[in-house]
């Protein structure tokens, strides 16, 4: 071979070298077969799923060590460490519904006064008991199993107290595991059972850094106690955050409901814990199994995706759907990435997917400029200033030279100058960087106090953060009052920082928050999604001793109850409303639950007005679903939505969704997407005319008539037919149709691609059963 041609050859071996290398690399794959068929005992089911390793696999020996996970108590599947040639080879047997990779960090973790606000709370104080409340109703959620997928627990907490709680439910077939600072001790009659899975962590991460989080279901973050304390906490007495701010009674949405604990989520290497954990799916699907085996009644899953994947790809779609078909309510957080269209995550049908909102309480820290005017701010540090003006800047004029400009007012790690921002009030703004971090860098400078300024799509919605120094969030439009006046004073500009203090019944309330993820789905846009909205922004709830307030490594602080934002909180309100539905109804369904929710829900803030957004603009159902949950309402709806696991395995046939039970004949069964039996309705692309169908169950009077009004999206006309429903037993069902038409006069006005959004509504005088339209052309 001449000199030219072995030049080439090795040239050509360095280009196909990485595919060589990424071909053999062995990465977790999840491979699922769907439904158990037959009965076979579960080692039954793990040798199976070690016989198709074997059959990609060179040795006994190397398929042994390759198995992450055998699911096989709900779940038909595995997980285990693949080469993409062998998932390439197991996805073509005809057994296997689906093999996906598990991606690193796609997924994520995403209260004194809110269930209050909710209409929840009022037993508290015995003064205010009634018996149509939902908590006498509910005998506070009793007994039901609540479990939690996310990063563990501090059992420690007041609000995990055994006191007075009868035997732990015959139910229950789960465990407590030990491990780091975690003992069967602290499973109690409340916390009757904790888990932790981290296979799938460790398989990417390699063993975890025990520095970083504890090797046990204990919580080192705080999110994980957090949303657990939200959805089912005990009452306790005079709690408040950080010495003081939101004191009061506190309690979860069922107080006497049982938790399940499954640590899913991790701390990343390499990052600091402000960045959050990461959950990989092979681990959730186990603790899904797990959860479900162990008997638990309803799962709140607070973790998403800024990237949804198609249901046979999407490891917590799979395991919720597995879940329903044994009746267990699966809530989820919609997610974190608003106000962007189209940004929600776990849109499947069978879940409930939860936005988030505000609540009537705000931390009032007011900004006085040195011109004598007043802006509005919140905050919950703990710390103040003289009571006198200090001089005033804009970030901007005081980063160090290197700083690019379109960065420069945002307070980023290292770009403000010491020299000038010393003994001074620092302005920044919100977008790159952590809003805690940026009053860690003003501090870090010598900077006196820190104003956080929103930004556009921020709003009016300001999140009360824990401060290192003294500081305030202000809107996006006292944010433009304060940039005015720093950049046009005549006299050099000087300002105050007012000290936080708590405020009820504020208005307007509630409102959307900014972060909350919109639909459409992307995935599924002929369902409606999200489903119901409920608090997010500003939630007190229990906290991990292991983490201070801001999760920031520089913060020292020690806190029993913290204040936080997210769907995170939202989805554990909904989790917690949801097993108090179950003490009241144990017989409903999932769907039946989940109907109940959202038809009840409600549209109105406290001023009368329709619910707006951040900004103050109207919200529609891409931001609040059915409207903002009302527990009370939910226990007595009138009517519901019912739907089965055979219904979503028909919905699943017309998508075009591999089969997940063999048992199961797609071509006898399909049913067309927008015919779900859905309590809301979702139309993308109406050409000209469509008629759906829905049927409701009557589980309000026994005798009772239901009309129905109907306010359409416009430039729609919609039919209901009949417009007269009668039943005289509960339980009975009655079918309609709803034809929905662009109406041609006005075809041109409407803008193609655009959503329009409108209503309908079955009354008898007692119950109004409302559901959601979007519809686009």
């Amino acid at each position: 071979m001449d000199n030219f041609h072995s030049t080439l050859l090795f040239l050509l071996l360095l280009l196909l070298l990485p595919l060589l290398v990424s071909c053999s690399e062995r990465q977790v794959y999840i491979v699922y077969f769907g439904e158990h068929s037959g009965e076979k005992t579960l080692q039954e089911i793990e040798e199976n799923h070690h016989s198709y390793l074997l059959s990609v696999k060179e040795t006994e020996e190397d398929a042994k060590s390759s198995l992450v996970y055998s699911y096989k108590r709900t779940i038909n599947g595995f997980a285990a460490l693949l080469t993409p040639h062998e998932a390439s080879k197991l996805s073509k047997k005809e057994e296997v519904v689906s093999i996906f990779r598990s991606h690193p960090q796609k997924y994520s973790m995403h209260t004194t006064r809110s269930w209050e606000f909710a209409g929840v709370e009022e037993a508290i104080k015995p003064e205010n008991m009634k018996k149509e409340d939902i908590w006498l109703k509910s005998r506070y959620g009793k007994d039901v199993i609540v479990g939690l997928l996310d990063n563990g627990v501090w059992p420690e907490s007041k609000s995990f107290n055994d006191e007075g709680m009868g035997p732990i439910p015959k139910s229950w077939k789960g465990f407590c595991q030990t491990g780091d600072e975690f003992n069967w001790s602290h499973c109690n009659k409340k916390i009757i059972g904790a888990r932790y899975y981290i296979k799938g962590y460790e398989a990417y991460y390699g063993p975890l850094n025990r520095t970083l989080d504890y090797h046990s279901p204990r919580d080192k973050d705080g999110h994980g106690t957090h949303t657990s304390s939200t959805a089912a906490g005990r009452i306790v007495n005079n709690i408040s955050a950080l010495g003081g701010f939101a004191a009061g009674t506190g309690s979860g949405g069922a107080p006497l409901a049982r938790l399940a604990i499954y640590k899913v989520c991790w701390a990343v290497p390499g990052h600091g814990k402000e960045d959050g954990n990461t959950c990989f799916e092979e681990d959730m699907l186990a603790a899904i199994d797990d959860a479900v085996g162990d008997g638990v009644d309803v799962l709140s899953i607070s973790i998403g995706t800024k990237n949804p994947q198609p249901f046979n790809q999407d490891g917590i779609a799979i395991g919720a759907l597995h879940a329903i078909k044994r009746n267990v309510v699966v809530a989820c957080s919609a997610g974190n990435s608003g106000p962007t269209p189209s940004t929600l995550s776990n849109p499947a049908p069978w879940i409930i997917t939860v936005a988030a909102s505000s609540v009537d309480r705000m931390f009032s820290s007011p900004v006085v400029l040195g011109n004598g005017i007043k802006l509005t701010g919140q905050t919950v540090t703990p710390y103040k200033l003289q009571k006198k003006l200090y001089p005033l800047v804009y970030a901007g004029q005081i980063v160090n030279p290197d700083v690019p400009q379109n960065i420069s007012g945002q307070c980023l790690p290292g770009s403000l100058s010491p020299e000038k921002a010393k003994g001074k009030i620092v302005m920044c703004l919100r977008g790159n960087g952590t809003r805690v971090g940026k009053g860690m860098e003003v501090k870090r400078a010598g900077g006196t106090g820190f104003i956080l300024g929103n930004s556009l799509a921020n709003g009016d919605e300001l999140a009360a953060d824990a401060h290192i120094l003294p500081a305030t969030a202000v809107s996006y439009q006292n944010a433009l009052k304060i940039m005015d006046y720093i950049l046009h004073s005549a006299k050099p500009p000087t300002a105050y920082i007012v000290p936080g203090t708590t405020v009820l019944h504020t208005k307007p309330a509630p409102f959307m928050a900014a972060f909350s993820s919109r639909g459409p789905s992307t995935i599924t846009p002929h369902i409606l999604k999200p489903d119901i909205t409920a608090p997010g922004l500003n939630i007190l709830a229990a906290w991990s001793q292991a983490s201070s307030p801001t999760k920031m490594d520089a913060d020292k602080r020690v806190v029993n109850y913290n204040i936080l934002s997210g769907t995170s909180m939202s989805c554990p309100h909904i989790a917690g409303a949801a097993a108090l539905l179950k003490a009241i109804h144990p017989a409903w369904t999932t769907a039946a639950i989940r109907s109940a929710l959202i038809t009840s829900a409600g549209l109105i803030n406290n001023q009368g007005n329709a619910i707006t957004d951040a900004s103050g603009n109207p919200a529609d159902p891409f931001q609040f679903g059915g409207g903002h949950f009302r527990p009370s309402k939910a226990a007595d709806p009138g009517l519901i939505y019912d739907a089965s696991y055979q219904d979503y395995l028909a919905y699943l046939c017309s998508t075009g969704y591999k089969i997940i039970d063999p048992s199961f004949n797609c071509s006898e069964h399909a049913l067309p997407p927008l015919n779900l039996n859905y309590p809301s309705l979702a139309i993308p692309q109406l050409r000209d005319t469509f008629t759906a169908v829905r049927t409701v169950t009557n589980v309000g009077s026994s005798r009772s008539i239901y009309f129905v009004s109907v306010k359409p999206p416009g430039g729609i006309s919609v039919k209901i037919w009949p417009p007269i429903l009668y039943f005289n037993r509960l339980g009975q069902k009655r079918t309609f149709t709803i034809t929905v038409k662009v109406v041609s006069e006005i075809r041109g006005g409407l803008q193609k691609g655009k959503y329009g959004f409108g209503w309908y509504t079955w009354s008898d005088g007692i119950h109004n059963v409302r559901s959601p339209m979007a519809v686009s052309v």
